[in-house]
């Protein structure tokens, strides 16, 4: 199975978080199709089919990656 490198999978994550405090803020039908958007993409990435398992997959992964928390993401 291809792995998605630990950096994209922290930037999902922060989009995700970031998307789950816009939704409960502001509920507009963008924020919620961006949220959608970025689930899937998660689960696509992680291997998984909810939200939960995808989150929990991808931590470990980054963790197991054993990131410098000075890396970003360029491009």
């Amino acid at each position: 199975m291809l792995m998605a490198h630990p950096l994209v999978l922290k930037n999902l994550i922060e989009q995700y978080e970031t998307l789950q405090i816009l939704h409960a803020e502001d509920g507009s039908p963008e924020a919620r199709q961006r949220l959608e958007d970025i689930t899937y993409t998660l689960c696509v990435s992680t291997g998984t089919r909810d939200i939960d398992a995808a989150l929990t997959t991808a931590r470990r992964q980054m963790e197991r990656a054993d990131l410098p928390s000075d890396y970003a993401l360029t491009g």
